[in-house]
């Protein structure tokens, strides 16, 4: 494909109508990758976001397959090329980038790459990430860059309009996770009130009721005083529940905590045992430690509604410089392939996305009666 100063322009105006579509920031760097690898005839695609780190946030890829991906080990950091980029705001087209002085090699299982584009992706001084093209497929004569100037430009209107398809999504966002957050609380409030009135008002009648059984006294009295005590115990629990149903402070208490507190409350909350165990879990990058904790969210939550189990057992320990999560049941278990064609798979297709959004992978494991174990692994940072 060969781009003269507007005949790209047509595919510009469907990719930006592509990213408008999307209000998740996952699909939208994931259609910018696309468009970005279509738009210039590329044989390979990525779009980096930066953490505060070092490292990247957010890391999506396209031309590289799910084994390669993980073939290729955790997200690299910000650095060489790269980092020119995002630090400087600084277009780069390369002939080669193997022989440009700052390149600094990458993993064994990573694809060969030669000629390079990359422009950043800003909000006015903000940059928001990095997009990059790699290997454009068309003859390279006299050892010239396959990308051209024109390639570069259409590019760059890519860019502009990817950072206001990002900046709109992250609004997005945050406003739906503000509003989440203002109706749990709110609920979180009513729900407080409206129990502890009612189960004070249930101490109150088992209190009156014990003065007036005449038939076996005794023993009313005691039964109806451990009714009241049982009353007063449930309404300390579901105010520990209630406190506990406020949007997790992962910033402030750290994975561990976080997790292993949701599943304390999951554990009084439903009939099933649900325990927690980490093992030797260094930090984590935040965009990780999120993900994580989502993905256990969601196996949790189909656990315990859909798999009948009597015990779920949920573990985070260390994996090289990265972390493990696994949560097994002993319920009854799904053909994988069936819950696919029933289209019943959103669930699994988001944990699947969060878990590769991060750099890691994901595993299900189940059989009709035979419980379901849910893996994810994370490299780390």
């Amino acid at each position: 494909m060969t781009n003269g100063p507007g005949a790209g322009i047509p595919a510009v105006s469907t990719a930006i109508l592509a990213m408008s579509r999307h209000l998740e920031v996952r699909d939208v760097l994931k259609t910018i990758v696309a468009s970005a690898r279509e738009l210039l005839d590329a044989e390979y695609a990525a779009l980096g976001v930066p953490d505060d780190h070092g490292g990247f946030a957010q890391f999506v890829v396209d031309g590289v397959s799910a084994e390669q991906w993980k073939a290729i080990g955790p997200l690299p950091r910000q650095h060489g090329i790269l980092a020119a980029m995002l630090h400087n705001a600084t277009p780069e087209r390369l002939a080669d980038v193997r022989k440009d002085p700052r390149f600094g090699g990458w993993p064994e299982a990573h694809p060969d790459m030669s000629d390079f584009l990359g422009l950043p992706v800003a909000d006015g001084d903000e940059i928001l990430g990095a997009l990059f093209l790699a290997n454009k497929r068309c003859p390279k004569q006299d050892g010239r860059c396959g990308f051209t100037g024109d390639d570069e430009r259409l590019l760059g209107i890519l860019a502009q309009h990817a950072a206001i398809a990002l900046t709109n999504a992250r609004l997005y966002e945050r406003s739906r996770e503000l509003t989440i957050a203002g109706e749990r609380a709110r609920l979180a409030h009513e729900l407080h009130d409206a129990v502890s009135q009612k189960l004070f008002s249930l101490r109150l009648t088992a209190q009156a009721a014990t003065a007036l059984v005449d038939r076996d006294p005794a023993r009313a009295k005691d039964e109806l005083h451990q009714v009241a005590a049982l009353a007063a115990e449930a309404a300390d629990e579901l105010r520990a529940a209630v406190i506990e149903l406020r949007p997790a402070a992962l910033d402030e208490d750290g994975l561990v905590a976080t997790l292993r507190s949701q599943v304390q409350v999951l554990d009084r909350a439903h009939s099933a045992r649900v325990t927690f165990a980490a093992h030797g879990l260094r930090a984590l990058p935040a965009a990780q430690e999120e993900a994580v904790l989502r993905v256990a969210q969601e196996a949790l939550h189909n656990a315990l509604r859909h798999s009948g189990a009597e015990r779920v057992e949920v573990t985070l320990s260390r994996n090289g410089q990265g972390a493990l999560l696994r949560i097994a049941d002993d319920g009854c278990g799904f053909d994988p392939g069936t819950v696919r064609r029933a289209g019943r798979h959103l669930g699994l297709v988001s944990m699947h996305d969060r878990a590769g959004g991060v750099g890691g992978t994901l595993t299900v494991e189940s059989e009709p009666g035979k419980g379901t174990a849910v893996e994810m692994e994370v490299p780390g940072g």
